[in-house]
This record gives structure tokens, C-alpha cells and sequence, in this order.
């Protein structure tokens, strides 16, 4: 099945005038390396232009001053979340890293685990979206990418089954499954999205869709696997759009495709996408 606008506006949390900042939800995230630091400015950046009430960053010490030069609201202490973006811009992280990723996948919360953290999928004790491209699924899989490239949407789903959780693929064209064989599809995006760090907005506005959602998504089973999927889709088609917008038919830089996020939520909202 293919995942519309229409459907994605469906998926989309209206903050009422009783909210505040922890109702609209709270998303940890812990993103970025030494190496990889951008990452970390991205996610957030995407995180909170898609709309949460809050983003708690935890990461090195250098992800952490570009992070606050680029959003000084965000918060470095730590406290409660509903959701968790992980991994994002991170080899195989070291071991004080992997403690720090692992008591975040046991809070069973929500949890969107990307690139150095999708080694510790088999340790997470909530809702779980993976979010790898073909070759990283590969490597979870022992399978060549290029055969995962062939028939991504089998692989998606055989990926669900077999890791036990909502598979996110990424590629021009985006599949997403879960364990008990929900699947849906995007549209193919826009050849221009092809560039480093565009993986690193999506997971941003997938953790954001899943903090606003967390309430709908506590105590897990078939209602609130089905709902991972359908936010999957959406953070996808948010992306995608987003991408478009920036683009015009030419390149674009990742800020720009955040920085098109708010008016693509507001067109999905009124049901207007381009």
C-alpha cells in the first residue's frame, strides 16, 4: 500500500491550547560522534522544526556546543523522555556510548535506532523503528546489498520478521514493515535527496512523530505496531516533500530541506502537498 498525504496528515499531532512543553512530548536524542558531529545539529534541528515540545541532546562534547550554537533550546541535562532518537552519526560506539544507548533502549519508550545503534536492536524493550539503508541491512542480515537493492520491499518485510521490529528502508523509494506483515510504501523521492546527512533529518522527524505519539504507542502489540509503521511513513513523506520543496528541480542543502519542514507539516495539515 502506498502512504498519501492525506494519510500522513492523519499522523500529524495539533497541539491544543491546554498543551505545553511536556504534553507536546519530549524526545532524547542521542546522536553524533567526534567524528560525525553534524549529525547530531541536523537531527535535532529536524526534530524540532517537525514539532515536539522539547529535545533532551546527549552526546559528546563537541556535538553538544554545536548543537546548542544552532538551537540554545535545547536541553542537555537529563530527565524523562517519551521517545528516543539513537545512533545517528555514529560508528560502533565505544563502551561508554554503548552503556549510554543501552539504558536508553531499556526505558521502553518509543525509539527510533539508526546506523552505530542498530547493532543493539536485539536489546530494546519498547517500540522499536529501525532505520537502515541497504547496506546496513545488509550487514544485520548477512546479505550483499545490492541483493536487498533488487527487492527492497521483500527485504524490508523479511527484515521486520526476522529483527522483531518496524524496518524503516531507506532509499529513492522508502518501504516500511512490521513484524506481523504491515506494509507500506512512499513515493519515490526526489534524486537530489541523495546527499550526505538527509538520513540524519529523517530520523529527527521520525523521533519527533513518535514523542508526539507516545501515549498511542504505550504497552506495544498489534495497534501500536501498526501505528509505528504509519509514522514511519509519514516521517518519510515529510522528508520527501520537504525535499522537494527545498529543491525546485535543483540542489539543496539539508538545512534547507529542515528549514522546509514547518511549511510542509502546515500543507499536509490543510491538504495542500506539493
Amino acid at each position: 500500500m502506498e502512504w498519501s498525504p492525506s494519510d500522513a496528515a492523519t499522523m500529524i499531532a495539533r497541539p491544543g491550547a491546554h498543551d505545553d512543553k511536556y504534553s507536546r512530548g519530549v524526545l532524547g536524542v542521542m546522536t553524533g560522534s567526534e567524528q560525525y558531529p553534524g549529525a547530531a545539529v541536523l537531527g535535532v534541528d529536524s526534530a524540532l522544526r517537525t514539532g515536539v515540545g522539547m529535545v533532551r541532546y546527549r552526546g559528546p562534547e563537541r556535538a553538544t556546543n554545536l548543537v546548542l550554537q544552532r538551537h540554545p533550546e535545547a536541553v542537555t541535562a537529563e530527565g524523562r523522555v517519551q521517545a528516543w532518537l539513537l545512533g545517528s552519526g555514529m560508528g560502533e560506539p565505544d563502551d561508554d556510548m554503548r552503556r549510554m544507548l543501552l539504558d536508553a533502549l531499556s526505558e521502553k519508550v518509543p525509539t527510533v535506532v539508526d546506523a552505530g545503534a542498530l547493532g543493539l536492536l536485539g536489546h530494546a524493550s519498547g517500540p522499536v523503528v529501525a532505520t537502515p539503508h541497504a547496506r546496513e541491512l545488509g550487514r544485520l542480515l548477512g546479505v550483499e546489498p545490492d541483493e536487498i537493492s533488487a527487492d527492497p520491499a521483500r527485504w524490508c518485510a523479511v527484515a521486520a520478521e526476522r529483527l522483531g521490529a518496524v524496518v524503516l528502508l531507506k532509499g529513492s523509494r522508502t518501504h516500511v514493515a512490521g513484524p506481523r506483515g504491515t506494509r507500506l510504501a512512499c513515493a519515490e523521492a526526489t534524486p537530489w535527496l541523495a546527499t550526505a546527512g538527509t538520513g540524519d533529518a529523517l530520523g529527527g522527524i521520525l523521533g519527533a512523530l513518535l514523542a508526539t505519539h507516545s501515549a498511542g504507542l504505550a504497552g506495544g502489540g498489534e495497534e501500536a505496531e501498526r501505528m509505528l509503521v504509519r509514522l514511519a511513513a509519514t516521517a518519510s513523506l515529510v522528508h520527501s516533500l520537504a525535499a522537494l520543496r527545498a529543491s525546485g528541480g535543483a540542489p539543496f542543502t539539508v538545512l534547507e530541506l529542515n528549514a522546509a519542514i514547518p511549511q510542509t507539516v502546515a500543507g499536509l495539515l490543510s491538504g495542500i502537498a506539493e
